[in-house]
């Protein structure tokens, strides 16, 4: 009887546990580029909603698009979820653009506020690969080709002139893949595929009237509870299997990043990341060319690995990485074989073009800013000319130490001798030889050195009054 009763009460206290859990919408909110940041902030979010047991989850959503590896992670985590995902595009003025309409094609709910906008999805190719012009259209069958009024024909052409090809055929590889991949998200939930396909092919984009209009979105909801009164009662596919919401009353649960996702955020924006691999270089460098000074190392260590990371997953064209790599080379072998400006003006030429193409330029905040890349440069180019300057004006002053500093300096005899005796100069003995015989107190200056013997010849009175 007591073990029954002990069931019971477990099986009641679970009941009313779940039942609380159920009264929670999980909220996050996500106003950045996607990267690898964002899919781990969503991923770990979609976690702790099935943890909870939410009710669903809501990704208040304003972005200009991202990376399509971090895109692929969240879909793929979004479809997985066993908690219903709804995608509102909000405030008013927020876009979904790029890999934001593929996230709202793969929701379970897509939703957007009045004057806000989605699409211009069509992808962008990156690190140095050929670009992605919008194909032409193609001409009627049978009309002559008029490129440059010659009307010639691909058969034509040079041998070796593939690269347009090759170019267009990746173009056309890139488009194709990214079009099938918003059909089948768009077939998924049952969403306007035609225009998907339009949006990754024209680039069209559509305002939240449109949208509706279109079948591309579920509902335009003005703010979180308009959302939650608007979906109650819809019946959604989840992990194939259809579900009934229930989120009317919700308690809303906003959850906020974390420091990991803080780091992974700022590690992983392009100028931190530049930052962070030029630190590590001339960290490093330092630590070499002055061993024991041990906090250049480390430091540049620690940016270095942090730079590596960030790098390996943005958008990098290696080509630009090389320059830069080369640029930094030549500057420091300007400092230990001085050129006179040779090394180190093309070292700079290089590390600014390498700056230039380390990330591709059209994928919007993917991209080092210029302002930074030209204070980085100026001051590259301060320290450089600084140190050239200074290695050419040591080469024109006179020698003031060594052995080499006696030759010319002027010093007394001590005492009378024909041809070898001793000389008084910068407050030392020296022994000394000359072919003149000299008298004590006498004027000579050094022509020449012969181990720790002086070679010295007589200084005229004319010279000294001089």
């Amino acid at each position: 009887m007591r073990r029954l009763l002990a069931v019971l009460f477990v099986a009641l206290a679970a009941g009313l546990l779940h039942g609380e859990t159920r009264d929670k919408a999980i909220l996050l909110n996500v106003d950045d580029a996607i990267g690898p940041a964002i899919t781990d902030y969503i991923e770990r979010g979609l976690d702790k909603a099935n943890e909870a047991g939410a009710e669903i989850v809501i990704i208040r959503l304003d972005t200009p698009g991202g990376l399509d590896l971090a895109m692929r992670s969240i879909i793929q985590a979004v479809i997985a979820s066993p908690v219903p995902v709804a995608i509102h595009v909000a405030p008013s003025g927020a876009r979904a653009a790029s890999a934001g309409t593929y996230m709202m094609y793969a929701a379970h709910i897509a939703a957007m506020a009045p004057g806000t906008n989605l699409g211009a999805a069509t992808p962008v190719q990156m690190g140095g690969m050929p670009g992605m012009d919008p194909p032409e259209k193609p001409a009627p069958p049978g009309a002559p080709d008029t490129d440059d009024g010659a009307g010639e024909t691909a058969a034509e052409e040079e041998p070796g002139e593939t690269v347009p090809d090759n170019a267009d055929a990746m173009r056309k590889k890139i488009v194709n893949d990214a079009a099938a991949y918003i059909r089948s998200l768009a077939e998924l939930r049952g969403r306007n595929a035609e225009w998907a396909e339009q949006a990754v092919r024209e680039g069209a984009s559509l305002s939240s009237e449109e949208a509706l209009d279109a079948g591309v979105i579920d509902i335009i909801a003005r703010d979180i509870p308009d959302l939650l009164q608007q979906v109650d009662g819809r019946t959604v596919t989840v992990q194939n299997a259809e579900r009934t919401l229930s989120t009317s009353g919700l308690i809303v649960e906003a959850i906020e990043p974390d420091w990991r996702n803080e780091l992974l955020a700022i590690i992983t924006n392009p100028n931190i990341a530049y930052i962070l691999m030029l630190l590590g270089i001339y960290g490093l460098f330092f630590e070499l060319a002055n061993p024991g000074y041990v906090l250049p190392g480390v430091i540049g260590g620690i940016s270095l690995l942090l730079a590596l990371y960030a790098l390996q997953v943005l958008p990098v064209n290696y080509a630009g990485l090389g320059l830069m790599l080369l640029g930094v080379a030549l500057m420091v072998g300007e400092l230990f074989m001085p050129s006179f400006g040779i090394l180190g003006i093309g070292g700079l030429v290089s590390f600014v073009m390498g700056s230039i193409l380390l990330f591709d330029r059209d994928s919007g905040n993917l991209a080092v800013s210029l302002p930074l890349i030209t204070a980085v440069s100026v001051l590259s180019a301060g320290f450089f000319l600084i140190v050239i300057r200074s290695l050419y004006a040591s080469r024109q002053r006179p020698v003031v130490t060594g052995a080499e500093e006696l030759i010319g300096a002027t010093g007394t005899i001590a005492a009378d001798f024909s041809s070898a005796g001793i000389i008084h100069i910068h407050g030392e003995q020296w022994n000394a030889r000359s072919e003149t015989p000299m008298r004590s107190g006498d004027n000579a200056r050094v022509i020449g050195r012969d181990g720790l013997t002086l070679l010295i010849e007589p200084v005229s009175e004319e010279s000294s009054q001089c």
